[in-house]
């Protein structure tokens, strides 16, 4: 099986027709042989923040001269993303042929698993074969019920920034889509999360109370952000002062935090991580998509945002970068997201936005999209490819000025290949 097939067959299996559960999963992994069972894992779930604090840890851990496996989602232009072994994703080669493994095992089974079961094994293989001493593990959607959460107790749990998304699939409130991600906290786990969202956090506090899991809140008034511009952050998590981030985004500094406060959870497991390590780690770590700057005059951004949380977050970066301007936005939303909410934090921001339909059979009509955003007071006009949105978008801003790509990470994506494509 080449890599082009692997992925191929892999998203031929989608998950909209299977109820939600762990058996096809764990029917899965036991035909190959358990291999999540030999491996050890730093698992986190979150609203927003999932993927910032995943490549801070690993970032860090390969400093310290760990050999880490990196499982994420989504990707943003290659498939290949989600899978990676000290920043290297997984070549052609090595993703045939776990998937032609993951195939066989699949095609025995009474119910096939779907496509993110049959990455999840992929990736425990993977991992497996290249000897990693640790794996840091996104969940995909949720918690409890994610195909991820088939490992046992893990090195540490991780719960991000919490805030209301998936509501159909997780529950109408704040309260029921915490119980989700606290899915992952494990009887008597170690657990580290970002706190400050109290409705979550007392979901977060009881569940570890019930399954005697030690839990860590990150303290953020030992945050200091020094200085903070399109070149990253510079900031002091005390006791440790002037650290670097190359990430843009004002909420990165605070995501950071977070990864420092797990690290120091993982160093009183026995981990060992010199501040060497974690200076250089952190000042390393690359995760593009989210407040990635792609150029200058004007400036060219991207960020994942694509909920109302997430855009909150963006928005509030965007006016410390940016004070006082309007700025230009290709936006693409998916139809499943609160997009009223999204657009009423965005538009008090906006000169002008161009539409794009992200391409997912979830995205939003451009033609509706531009009508909730006219309705705000913002001029919007829908561009037929992410290729034709760049072109319309840097024509319309001025030099000084900034253009923004948010909404979606499939959007993100698109337009990140579009720009290389014109360099």
């Amino acid at each position: 099986m080449t890599g082009e097939e692997a992925v191929a067959y892999i998203w031929s299996h989608g998950w909209e027709a299977h109820a939600p559960g762990l058996d096809r999963i764990r029917e899965l992994l036991r035909r190959l042989g358990d291999p999540q069972k030999e491996l050890k894992f730093i698992h986190a779930a979150g609203t927003n923040g999932k993927g910032s604090v995943c490549a801070c840890l690993a970032s860090v851990l390969e400093a310290a001269g760990y050999r880490v496996g990196l499982n994420t989602s989504p990707h943003l232009e290659r498939f290949h993303e989600r899978i990676r072994v000290n920043g290297q994703e997984i070549s052609d080669g090595a993703l045939g042929a776990v998937t032609e493994r993951v195939r066989s095992a699949a095609g025995a089974m009474r119910v096939h698993p779907t496509e993110f079961e049959l990455i999840t094994a992929a990736a425990f293989l993977h991992f497996l074969e290249q000897r990693c001493d640790i794996v840091v593990l996104e969940t995909g959607l949720g918690g409890e019920l994610d195909a991820s959460n088939v490992i046992e107790t893990p090195e540490l749990a991780i719960l991000t920034a919490m805030g209301m998304d998936h509501a159909a699939i997780l529950g109408p409130t704040l309260r029921d889509v915490a119980a989700a991600k606290a899915g992952i906290i494990k009887t008597g786990g170690t657990v580290v999360s970002r706190g400050g969202c109290p409705e979550a956090d007392e979901v977060f506090r009881r569940t570890c109370r019930e399954r005697g899991a030690f839990l860590t809140e990150t303290d953020l008034s030992r945050l200091r952000v020094r200085r903070l511009d399109l070149e990253g952050a510079v900031f002091d998590f005390a006791p440790w002062e002037n650290l670097t981030i190359p990430l843009a985004g004002a909420y990165q500094a605070e995501n950071a935090a977070l990864a420092l406060t797990a690290l120091e959870a993982l160093r009183g497991r026995g981990w060992s991580i010199p501040e060497e390590a974690l200076r250089r780690g952190l000042a390393a770590v690359r995760w593009p998509g989210r407040f990635e700057i792609l150029g200058r005059a004007p400036a060219v951004l991207l960020d994942g945002a694509h909920n109302a949380h997430g855009m909150r977050a963006a928005v509030e970066s965007l006016r410390t970068l940016f004070p006082g301007k309007r700025l230009t936005f290709l936006l693409g939303i998916l139809a499943d997201k609160d997009a009223g909410e999204m657009l009423d934090l965005l538009a008090p921001l906006a000169e002008r936005a161009f539409v794009l339909r992200p391409d997912s059979p979830r995205a939003m009509d451009p033609a509706a999209l531009c009508a909730l955003l006219a309705a705000r007071g913002v001029e919007a006009r829908p561009c037929a490819s992410a290729e034709a949105g760049l072109e319309a978008a840097l024509a319309a801003a001025e030099r000084d000025g900034a253009v923004c790509a948010l909404g979606s990470l499939y959007l993100c994506g698109e337009v990140r290949s579009a720009w290389l494509k014109r360099r």
